[in-house]
C-alpha cells in the first residue's frame, strides 16, 4: 500500500511540474511571438513614416545613440549616429523627392532575448521626384540588417545597417 501511495503521489507531482512548465512555455512562447510581432512593427512604420516624411516622429525609432550605416554596391555610402544626424540626413534625402514608397517584405528575426534583437529585413524603395527638370522614378532595392533594443517595454533601433543591392533609375 505504501508502494502505491508513494507511485501516486510521484504521478502527482510530476503532474503538476509538467502542468507548470506548460504554462511557463506557454507564457514565453506568446512573449516571442508578440516580441517578434512588435518588431515587424517598428521595421513597417518606419517605412510608413519614412512615406509621409513625418522625420521627426521615424527618428523616435531609433535609440538616442542610433546608428544606420548604409552600403551602395558594397561600398559604405554613409555612417550616422544620433537622432540629429538621422534627422538632418533622411530630411535632406527626403526632399528631394516628391513621391516616397517603401514595399516591405519578408523578415526574419536572427536572435531574440527578452531586451535584445537582430532581423533581417528586405525592402523596395520607390522615389519619385524630377532630375534635371525631368520626372525620374528610382527604385531601391534593399537588406537592412537591424539591431534592436527592448527599453522601457519598447523595442527601438539601435543599429540599422542598410544595404543597397540594386538600384534602377527611369
Amino acid at each position: 500500500m505504501k508502494k502505491i501511495m508513494l507511485f501516486v503521489a510521484f504521478i502527482a507531482t510530476t503532474f503538476s511540474c509538467s502542468q507548470v512548465l506548460s504554462d511557463y512555455t506557454e507564457v514565453s512562447s506568446l512573449q516571442t511571438i508578440e516580441d517578434k510581432m512588435a518588431i515587424k512593427e517598428v521595421v513597417d512604420v518606419f517605412s510608413n513614416l519614412a512615406d509621409t516624411k513625418e522625420i521627426e516622429k521615424q527618428v523616435q525609432l531609433f535609440t538616442e545613440d542610433g546608428v544606420v550605416q548604409s552600403y551602395t554596391d558594397g561600398a559604405l555610402s554613409s555612417y550616422l549616429k544620433g537622432r540629429k544626424q538621422l534627422f538632418d540626413a533622411f530630411s535632406g534625402f527626403l526632399s528631394n523627392f516628391k513621391t516616397v514608397y517603401h514595399q516591405n517584405g519578408q523578415q526574419t528575426i536572427d536572435e531574440l532575448t527578452a531586451t535584445t534583437a537582430k532581423a533581417t529585413s528586405y525592402c523596395r524603395v520607390i522615389l519619385i521626384g524630377n532630375q534635371n527638370e525631368n520626372p525620374v522614378k528610382i527604385t531601391m532595392y534593399t537588406i537592412y540588417k537591424d539591431e534592436f533594443v527592448k527599453q522601457n517595454g519598447k523595442w527601438l533601433i539601435k543599429k540599422r545597417t542598410s544595404n543597397f543591392v540594386h538600384r534602377e533609375t527611369e
